[in-house]
């Protein structure tokens, strides 16, 4: 710690309005059937899963029981932590929102700062650095759903290490502007992301080229040559017309395998001796948005590995896990580029199956259909939600789901267009912007690292 640098704790820190450390309601206060599909969105894990603030996945309650709730409502400015489940995830309520008011669920908390004496960024980032979040996790209780033991005191007790807020404003801007550089990052693949989907559903789905040129027009955004490919005509099918010399295949026949996946050890030892990277459900939107740090580094046998280690072309997908508001059925494609962040083997953890399609080109339809059908909400029909957690019905899936499998010219056009743009959601910008990030993080928020010494590091990538 810098020597000029006072050690205060979080509640010494906190504004004096009421409220300003606050658990979120418990017991009866909120029920699960009060939800509603629509009103003020209740703020859950999922919020402060992945960057700041996720302003998106929420429940509603109505503005009756919001109102009885008013003391757990988050402004602009708060600190979001996790106290129950997803542990250590740390979000800042934004100015700019979507809606007016949010209420905090019960597994939530939340910090209101006094700015003249802690800026409520610099405490985000300090409860997202090493030190922060050693401090959560040596307070969680075993026994049961993770959860912090008295977690409101817990919060308010925690010291750390507070230069002057002159210093502070300029630690935080460091560290914004790389945060600003990840959600650009972040925009541009899901723009890309936009892309690769409407074209997949603009030729398999639709089947645009073939409708026009059936009525004599010719196909939109698409030069002669990649048009030609396409007939011109429609034939019957299981499933209705099809474009002519199409076939309708089940999923499960254009797969050479489908194998679950493992979890392998925290530690080798004499079966578990192969270091790995785990893909898991949950890092699958970060993937998506070209983030790779944070993917967990776990032990398996050679036997697990030689089996599930992942190549290029493969598909994971998510097969449980999912909730009453969540179906499974996430999935990511596996590209060279992505394998070559992670730059040690990778396999799916558990809950998620390997699927390696007999072609690598069939592999990218066929991850492009997996997130066409979740992003409809057809996933639904392949669930069981016996219990409350929704599985994935993995058989019933590969016999029912039927693809449409083109010519092998059209299959390269498509190859040949799309593949580019999976490429690039998954080069290295992003995972060097959050390397850069992570390694200054916890030296500016210690002072270890000087302001002017990490502007110069800033100067070099953004």
């Amino acid at each position: 710690m810098a020597s000029d640098w006072q050690l205060k704790t979080i509640a010494e820190c906190a504004s004096n309005e009421p409220y300003s450390t606050q658990i979120g309601p418990f017991g009866k206060a909120l029920m699960a059937n009060e939800y509603t599909e629509t009103g003020i969105p209740v703020l859950r894990g999922v919020n402060v899963n992945f960057g700041r603030f996720h302003d998106d996945d929420y429940v509603f309650v109505s503005e009756k029981i919001a109102d009885k709730l008013s003391k757990f409502e988050s402004y602009p400015g708060d600190v979001l932590l996790v106290h129950k489940g997803t542990l250590g995830k740390i979000g800042l309520m934004p100015k700019k929102r979507k809606h007016k008011r949010y209420i905090m669920g019960n597994s939530m908390m939340r910090v209101k700062c006094d700015p003249k004496k802690l800026l409520p960024e610099f405490l985000y980032y300090w409860l997202s650095s090493g030190d922060g979040q050693q401090y959560i996790f040596s307070r969680v209780s075993q026994v049961g759903v993770p959860q912090l033991q008295t977690p409101l005191t817990t919060l308010r007790h925690a010291s750390l290490p507070i230069p002057s807020i002159a210093e502070q404003h300029a630690i935080v801007d460091i560290l914004g502007s790389l945060d600003e550089a990840l959600e650009r990052n972040q925009k541009m693949n899901q723009t890309l992301e936009a892309m690769a989907r409407a074209i997949f559903k603009s030729w398999f789905v639709d089947f645009d080229p073939v409708r026009a040129k059936a009525e004599g027009r010719e196909p939109e955004g698409m030069d002669a040559a990649t048009a030609a490919l396409f007939p011109g005509t429609f034939e019957d099918s299981e499933l209705g017309p099809i474009p002519q010399g199409w076939k309708s295949v089940p999923f499960g026949a254009l797969l050479e395998s489908a194998i679950g996946g493992d979890w392998g050890k925290d530690e080798p030892d004499e079966v578990h001796t192969d270091q790995v990277a785990i893909i898991r459900g949950t890092d699958m939107p970060a993937i998506q948005a070209g983030y790779t740090s944070g993917i967990p580094v776990r032990f398996v046998s050679s036997k697990k590995l030689q089996s599930r280690k992942l190549r290029d072309s493969d598909i994971i997908i998510e097969v449980s896990g999912g909730s009453p508001k969540q179906p499974t059925g996430r999935s990511i494609f596996v590209s060279d580029a992505l394998l070559e962040q992670l730059s040690i083997p990778t396999v799916p953890a558990s809950f998620c199956r390997l699927f390696r399609a007999t072609d690598p080109r069939v592999g990218l339809l066929l991850s492009q259909q997996l997130s066409h059908i979740y992003g409809e909400g057809k996933m639904w029909g392949y669930q069981n939600q016996s219990t409350g957690i929704s599985n994935f019905q993995t058989k019933h899936f590969l016999e029912s789901e039927y693809v449409y499998l083109p010519s092998d010219e059209v299959l390269d056009a498509f190859q040949q267009i799309v593949r580019p743009i999976i490429d690039k959601q998954q080069i290295k910008i992003a995972s060097t912007l959050a390397d850069l990030r992570d390694t200054l993080l916890p030296r500016l928020i210690s002072g270890k690292l000087r302001v002017p010494e990490a502007e110069a590091m800033l100067m070099e990538v953004v």
